[in-house]
């Protein structure tokens, strides 16, 4: 298991005293900082440093972040936190559809930056490369992916074979903000239909049996107009 002293994070962005804060919260115990100010030499360093996670701003000097973090995820599974001023619900649905997995707006709180990076560097070590997680136990509810079986306080819970292919796609990226569109693609295929209809229904529905409180979540968390999110803490 890696450690502060070796987790390395490559900042990405074009402004030095936005690199400047970032850097300042990471070195106090979380990562040291290696920075680019443009998407080329970002994606180059990506390449030669293998960092431990990347933040990566959009509004870029010589393309855009979209392609940064397209470019960096088709060869790396490195977790990757978006810091933009763009805070649309579609930037924030494009970046995560692209592969970022996480998104903070700009102005944004050193503090939540941190333990949003903690955050991901967690599930960099809990949740290997390939979704390998097999028992997840939170919250009082046991999941086991592999039997598959589950439940509740001790009590078996039924699930339907869509509602584990759900469980399973939110749990294999746990920690990670699923659009809409990845969710209804990773279950239904091509089928068409409202994803956000479908989502909400089977949601509900997996929120009933597994959540001790299904009205106010912690398990599968709610990103509005964006997706969903399986939360777990060591």
């Amino acid at each position: 298991m890696s450690s502060p002293e070796h987790d390395v994070v490559l900042v990405i962005d074009d402004e030095p005293q936005i690199r400047r804060v970032v850097r300042n919260a990471m070195e106090a115990g979380i990562a040291k900082v290696v920075e680019a100010a443009n998407g080329r030499i970002g994606i180059d360093i990506a390449a030669a440093e293998r960092p431990s996670l990347v933040i990566l701003d959009l509004g870029l000097p010589d393309m855009e972040g979209l392609e940064v973090c397209r470019a960096i995820r088709s060869w790396s599974g490195v977790p990757i936190i978006v810091l933009s001023a763009r805070g649309s619900v579609q930037e924030k649905a494009a970046m995560l559809d692209a592969g970022a997995d996480d998104y903070i707006a700009k102005p944004f709180s050193t503090i939540e930056l941190q333990a949003r990076v903690r955050a991901q560097l967690r599930r960099a070590r809990l949740v290997p490369s390939g979704g390998n997680t097999h028992v997840i136990e939170a919250d009082g509810a046991v999941i086991d992916l592999a039997a598959p079986s589950a439940k509740r306080d001790g009590v078996p819970i039924h699930l339907t074979k869509t509602e584990w292919q759900l469980l399973r796609v939110l749990i294999q990226h746990a920690g990670r903000t699923m659009t809409h569109r990845q969710l209804f693609s990773s279950v239904w295929g091509n089928s068409y239909g409202d994803a956000q209809q479908y989502l909400r229904v089977h949601i509900r529905s997996i929120r009933r049996k597994i959540e001790r409180d299904a009205v106010r979540p912690h398990l599968i968390v709610t990103e509005p107009g964006v997706g969903y999110r399986f939360q777990v803490e060591p």
